[in-house]
């Protein structure tokens, strides 16, 4: 297939409520679309740039400049544009993991619409349906905590991962177990909101019998995760560390993590995401799919990622009601606790024309 160019697409969408972390608090998303028009299909990709840089050095508005300006000309400098061409044509380029990610799914999405195929048999998902979690950000009291924790529970979600930060950490778990029990599933995420000298804090959350603590500490900081893991009960869990496969065989052959979160987006984009989860499978490290409050059309390409063998943990997949009123695309609903694996060409689902239109910003074209 051969690709004409590339539209970049900024779309607003409010937050049915602000969700808050330890590194702020989001009421909306400024989300950065990605369209590669081929002479036979189009796909689509979803860069899961925040606003700002916060969660990691990216930004929506770098994103969309570093696409205009380098990757985009990149790409369309090579004689073929296939998906498996995209990471070589950008390697040059350091960084923008996320902006990468965004142009290779848009690429590779395209790419199977023309063959037929599905994601999740591209990626080789072993499985129709995934479980799936939720993220439950920091509120400003425990009853509002537990109040949203229990209306989570009533619609099916099978784990519950609470945000947590200094302050709002030890108390907030203990409440969450003496209100609905030992048999919940539940996890901590502190978006690297700890130090080394909090190891005695985070072995306080060992009696609650947590599936894991999740990037306790600075991203960079591989050997502080190693020496933590030698302190607490609770299994470790790296995210923000995780920027690729090696990456990924760094930290288990330290012993940072037990357990290892994969976003596509963090990682350079599906592919990269499917080769950690072989090198953490290869380890028998498991792993689940997080989540960067994605749009069905970021969600379809999760929920696939989620299929593979060794995503034994449910993700942060939620449904689409989690985050957004309207979503861009038919809404992902949840069944019994899970999401339904999408199985169309491609990422199996296309966005709203009536929506996009009323949501977009800007738009522009990249051609190739």
């Amino acid at each position: 297939m051969k690709l004409t160019g590339i539209e970049l697409r900024r779309i607003s969408l409010p937050l049915v409520a602000p969700f808050r972390t330890s590194f702020g608090t989001e009421t909306g998303r400024d989300v950065l679309l990605l369209r590669a028009v081929g002479d036979e299909a189009e796909g689509w990709g979803e860069c899961v740039a925040m606003s700002d840089p916060l969660y990691s050095s990216e930004y929506v508005e770098g994103a969309a400049d570093v696409l205009r300006r380098y990757l985009v000309p990149a790409l369309g400098a090579r004689p073929t544009a296939d998906a498996t061409a995209v990471a070589p044509a950008l390697h040059r380029f350091k960084g923008h993991r996320m902006a990468k990610a965004a142009l290779e799914t848009a690429v590779l999405d395209a790419e199977l619409r023309a063959e037929g195929r599905s994601f999740a048999r591209e990626l080789g998902a072993v499985r129709d349906r995934v479980p799936c979690g939720v993220s439950v950000g920091i509120m400003n009291s425990i009853p509002e905590l537990l109040d949203a924790v229990g209306g989570y529970l009533d619609e099916g979600y099978v784990r519950i991962k609470l945000k947590i930060e200094p302050g709002w950490d030890v108390e907030p778990v203990r409440a969450v177990r003496e209100r609905f029990g030992d048999d919940v599933l539940l996890q901590v995420d502190a978006n690297t909101a700890y130090t080394r000298a909090d190891a005695a804090l985070l072995a306080g959350l060992d009696p609650f019998d947590l599936l894991l603590i999740e990037q306790p500490l600075d991203e960079e900081d591989i050997l502080g995760h190693a020496d933590l893991a030698k302190h607490v009960r609770t299994p470790i869990c790296l995210d923000e560390s995780i920027v690729s496969a090696k990456a990924a065989a760094d930290a288990i052959r330290l012993g940072a993590c037990s357990i290892v979160n994969i976003k596509p987006g963090r990682v350079g984009g599906y592919l990269e995401a499917r080769r950690i989860h072989d090198v953490c499978q290869a380890s028998s490290i498991p792993v689940w799919c997080g989540g960067m409050l994605e749009t069905g059309l970021g969600r379809a390409a999760n929920v696939a990622l989620a299929a593979l063998p060794g995503f034994t943990l449910p993700g942060d997949t939620s449904g689409s009601s989690r985050y957004y009123r309207t979503d861009v695309t038919e809404p992902f609903v949840l069944a019994d606790g899970h999401l339904p694996v999408p199985t169309g060409p491609g990422i199996g689902i296309d966005p709203l024309p009536e929506v996009l239109a009323e949501i977009t910003t800007s738009t522009e074209w990249l051609p190739l």
